[in-house]
């Protein structure tokens, strides 16, 4: 299918079209701010649409109410136009069933929006979300945690109130938006972690005081604790890495630990390189995966799906460092050098060939096709 799908360039936005770049052939057709002129246009040359755009915060509670039901309203608009049944999926909230700024825009935008697709023969689906958090929000604006993410990592304490709270990580919502385009009912309400706020707080002070400081793994043994510390990490990287390891050394030679983990699963593994040869070309959407080059010279190279901007990192095992990569960042590893390149690699999960989340893309974008 050709999809649209709106706000493709913001938090949830762009974790759903990495989501649908990895388990779809659908062609995504992206509208942001820069082309919103353009949604009528596109839409008409579509087979469905995820509404993933919205307000969650302005100067005042009128822009918040006013901007989603806008968004709604252009979006009607383009479908109404469009002439054709259309599937429609929309990222809805709890927060429709409050009397706030954001639950009343969002309620607008989701009735108009549901008329003008079923006036025209369509499918609407509601995907009604809990509050969301993952890799890359914005602090003070996406998510709590986001906030909290930010603060724990300059030093600062925020105010937190502690209270009850449902989350759900962003990946999963972008689950939810793509099982929408298949179902045959009007909504969807994923289910997310019950927790409380100051319980986030405490989890991202543990992981903080392992991670940084020891360049150690904490527990890593739930779904929910795997999700908060990529999140934690998206917002270390690229400024907190390589991470340097500490040679132990005599007369022996040399001792150093490339990995400490306080708790799950998790798996070794290593690779020789003959020189001038790239490894990888690939991006996962879960795994927590580090790389230390143990012997010989190397440059790892990395790009945030959907940007084109390469980071690289020059590394030798003479001074041995490691580098974690963040999900949906593309990554490989090239032997630079004249000899052979031994690297070890570790992962948080066992290697499972029916799930293996390794999602080929290459690093360079001069080497890369239309994107989908």
């Amino acid at each position: 299918m050709r999809i649209v799908l709106t706000g493709a360039g913001g938090f949830l936005g762009w974790h759903t079209r990495l989501r649908l770049a990895a388990l779809t052939d659908h062609e995504v057709l992206p509208v942001t701010r820069e082309n919103w002129s353009q949604l009528g246009e596109i839409v008409a040359g579509a087979d469905a649409v995820i509404h993933v755009a919205g307000v969650n915060r302005a100067e005042t509670d009128d822009d918040v109410e006013l901007g989603n039901s806008r968004l709604g309203d252009d979006l009607a608009s383009a479908i109404s136009a469009a002439g054709k049944p259309l599937r429609v999926v929309m990222s809805g909230t709890i927060q429709v069933d409050r009397d706030n700024a954001y639950g009343r825009g969002k309620r607008a935008a989701q009735t108009t929006i549901a008329s003008a697709t079923t006036a025209a023969g369509g499918h609407f689906v509601d995907v009604c979300l809990p509050n969301l958090f993952g890799e890359h929000g914005r602090p003070h604006y996406n998510s709590f945690v986001a906030t909290f993410v930010h603060s724990t990592i300059s030093g600062q304490t925020p105010q937190i109130n502690d209270n009850p709270v449902e989350l759900l990580h962003v990946q999963a919502a972008a689950q939810s938006l793509l099982e929408a385009l298949d179902t045959s009912e009007v909504r969807l309400r994923p289910e997310g972690t019950p927790t409380r706020v100051s319980e986030v707080w405490d989890i991202l002070q543990e992981l903080h005081r392992s991670y940084v400081p020891l360049g150690e793994f904490p527990d890593l043994g739930s779904a929910f604790r795997i999700d908060l510390f990529n999140t934690y990490r998206a917002g270390l990287f690229p400024e907190h890495y390589p991470i340097a390891l500490t040679p132990h050394s005599d007369s022996r030679g040399s001792f150093v630990e490339t990995v400490r983990c306080r708790g799950g699963e998790g798996q070794s593994s290593f690779s020789t390189t003959v020189p001038g040869i790239t490894r990888g070309d690939h991006y996962h959407l879960v795994k927590i995966e580090r790389f230390a080059v143990i012997q010989g010279q190397a440059r790892i190279s990395l790009r945030k799906m959907f940007h084109d901007e390469v980071l690289d990192f020059d590394v030798t095992g003479d001074r041995p460092v490691a580098i974690d990569m963040p999900v949906g960042w593309v990554h490989n590893i090239t032997n630079t050098g004249s000899d052979i390149l031994l690297t070890q690699f570790w992962s948080h999960e066992l290697f499972r060939p029916e799930a293996p989340d390794t999602f080929p893309e290459p690093v360079s974008p001069t080497s890369l096709g239309a994107q989908r």
